[in-house]
C-alpha cells in the first residue's frame, strides 16, 4: 500500500479536522489524551503497589515450615547479611 493510500485510509478513520480538547490547570495545558494516559499509569502504579507479589503467601508458608512455626526457637529469620 502506498503512502498516499495509507494516509487516505487513516484520514477516513480519524477525523482530525477539529480543535483539540485541552485540559487547563493553572499554567499547565495538556491534551485530554495525555491526561487519560497519565491517569491510567497512576492507577496501574497504585494497583501494583497495593497487590501482593504472586506466590508471596506460598513462600512465607515454606519459610515458616509445615507446622507454622519458625525453625529457630519460634522467632522469624533475622534477615541479616549472613543469609
Amino acid at each position: 500500500m502506498s503512502h498516499a493510500a495509507a494516509s487516505a485510509v487513516m484520514g477516513a478513520v480519524f477525523n482530525l479536522n477539529h480543535p483539540a480538547h485541552v485540559v487547563h490547570w493553572h499554567f499547565i495545558k495538556l491534551p485530554l489524551a495525555n491526561v487519560i494516559v497519565i491517569g491510567l499509569m497512576l492507577v496501574a502504579f497504585a494497583v501494583a503497589i497495593a497487590l501482593p507479589f504472586p506466590g508471596a503467601a506460598r513462600r512465607a508458608a515454606a519459610r515458616r515450615g509445615a507446622d507454622g512455626s519458625y525453625p529457630v526457637a519460634g522467632h522469624p529469620p533475622s534477615g541479616g547479611a549472613g543469609r
